[in-house]
């Protein structure tokens, strides 16, 4: 009985005939199919999502409305290179990023408080 079972454990942790890829590939084959779906349920969507708004930050203009992640909202003055001059407040201007803006609001619209909706 014991032989047995020696034989039994011998023959579990040798390769099997044709290759020892067999057992490696087929593990390896379910987590290519994970990775494949959350790139394409997670990654890819936040990815064009970010690219919309890169698009939409590169055509905002003086007299635009925006909200920013910080929450602050504002009437674009002055469009810079790399920032905005903001007015939050008749005569309150401040500079804020460009990176900062997370909503452009048209006339009427509210400021969206999460973004996971």
């Amino acid at each position: 009985m014991h032989d047995n079972l020696i034989f039994l454990a011998q023959q579990a942790a040798s390769p099997a005939p044709g290759g020892a890829g067999g057992l490696l590939g087929s593990a390896f084959v379910p987590l290519v199919l994970f990775m494949a779906i959350i790139y394409f349920v997670m990654l890819r969507p936040q990815q064009r999502k970010e690219k919309e708004r890169v698009k939409m930050i590169e055509a905002l203009r003086a007299g635009q409305r925006v909200l920013f992640a910080g929450g602050l909202i504002g009437t674009i003055t002055e469009a810079r290179e790399h920032t905005f001059m903001i007015e939050i407040s008749r005569g309150v201007t401040v500079e804020v990023a460009r990176g900062a803006v997370r909503q452009l609001l048209h006339d009427g619209d509210k400021p969206v408080a999460d973004e996971a909706h």
